[in-house]
């Protein structure tokens, strides 16, 4: 080249862009877990605390099982279910709404009660079931606990009625005839032609539901910090890879190690002198 410069190098495609773009998406669906994870723990503060009926067709089916006991064996059946001082639901052999408590026609009388109790789950006290059994004043208390104790053997217990209080309720009352019998109330109870519809599915755990119900919250949290996680870690390889020695830097570019590199010259041919320079005389 004339005058011994040398041609301009071109400069090194810009990454900074690629880099930056990469690293806001990153922090972006960084900060959308985050988010989901704040709303999943936020949205179970409005909870609704109620106590749930016995399903239409569970009282429906409960009422000719109780009526037919009551043609064999002279004792009124029924339930009450409540939620404190609410009355959620009471029925018997007489009918869906009525109980046998006061219903004329019903001198002796067994009814299976069960009081629910639901927690916020902000709360350190855990759901409750409260049941009992009571009757007519002719039958004996002690008859009336072993009634109430034999409600065990049929899997209600309290967890069974926290969980589903409407069929527990149910299927409570529906084992009240023969329970009677055993304790000697009353004569065998006819055998009844259907049951209380049983629950679809197995009854969830009772207990600290929490993240039973935020579970599609915490997969998508999880979803989006690895996402997240991917995206960093692409940026922070390909930022090395463009800062290395030897890959899109300058032939002429400080290293890393901040050593000044020595310049290059060009090699001169054997034998040649420098210009200028004048031959000694002899």
């Amino acid at each position: 080249m004339a005058g011994g410069t040398r041609p301009a190098q071109a400069k090194p495609p810009a990454k900074g862009k690629s880099r930056g773009w990469q690293a806001a998406l990153g922090a972006a669906v960084l900060l959308g877990a985050i988010g989901l994870c704040v709303v999943g723990a936020v949205s179970g503060s409005s909870d609704d605390l109620s106590v749930p009926a016995p399903a239409t067709d569970e009282r429906t089916e409960t009422v000719p099982i109780l009526r037919d006991a009551f043609a064999s064996q002279g004792i009124c059946y029924g339930w009450r279910l409540t939620d404190g001082y609410d009355v959620v639901n009471v029925g018997s052999n007489l009918g869906d709404g009525t109980a046998v408590g006061d219903a004329p026609g019903c001198p002796r009388w067994i009814e299976v009660s069960a009081d629910i109790t639901y927690t916020s789950e902000s709360s350190d006290a855990n759901d409750s079931a409260w049941i009992r059994v009571r009757g007519s004043d002719d039958l004996g208390l002690a008859d009336l606990q072993a009634v109430e104790t034999g409600l065990g053997r049929f899997g209600l217990d309290e967890d069974a009625f926290v969980d589903d209080p409407g069929w527990a309720i149910t299927r409570a009352a529906t084992t009240l005839p023969l329970l009677a019998a055993e304790a000697g109330l009353a004569g065998p109870a006819a055998t009844p032609s259907a049951g209380p519809a049983a629950p679809a599915s197995p009854l969830p755990s009772a207990g600290d539901d929490f993240w039973r119900d935020r579970w599609g919250w915490l997969l998508a949290a999880v979803a989006l910090l690895l996402l997240a996680a991917l995206f960093i870690t692409v940026g922070v390889v390909q930022r090395r890879r463009t800062t290395a020695p030897g890959r899109g830097a300058a032939a002429d570019a400080p290293s890393r190690s901040s050593r000044k590199l020595r310049s290059r010259v060009p090699a001169q041919r054997a034998g040649a002198e420098a210009a200028g320079r004048t031959r000694e005389k002899a």
